[in-house]
């Protein structure tokens, strides 16, 4: 078995992903964190990659191929609303101590 650059990134994005949920249990990292997003992110880009890249048709694979579409979409709402969240927090005055 060999194995090429498309399966490095491809296993790189699984133990991005894997990664992120462990400390997420853990109770490393929130699950609003933008760490924990950015992981998420990647790791389903990174699979995707991997499955867009190998020579095998997207339609062999198409179950997982939907399933980071879909990690993809979900991460980036979840950057958005955290940073939507941050930003609201950065624009509220702060109380100043009388």
């Amino acid at each position: 078995m060999s194995l090429y650059w498309y399966d490095f990134v491809g296993l790189a994005g699984v133990a991005f992903v894997l990664l992120a949920f462990f400390l997420l249990q853990a109770g490393r990292l929130a699950g609003d964190s933008l760490g924990y997003q950015l992981a998420n992110l990647f790791g389903a880009v990174f699979i995707l990659v991997s499955i867009l890249a190998s020579p095998r048709p997207v339609r062999e694979v198409i179950s997982a191929t939907l399933m980071q579409l879909a990690w993809i979409v979900i991460s980036l709402y979840g950057l958005w609303r955290g940073l939507r969240a941050r930003a609201a927090r950065l624009r509220r005055p702060s109380r100043s101590p009388d």
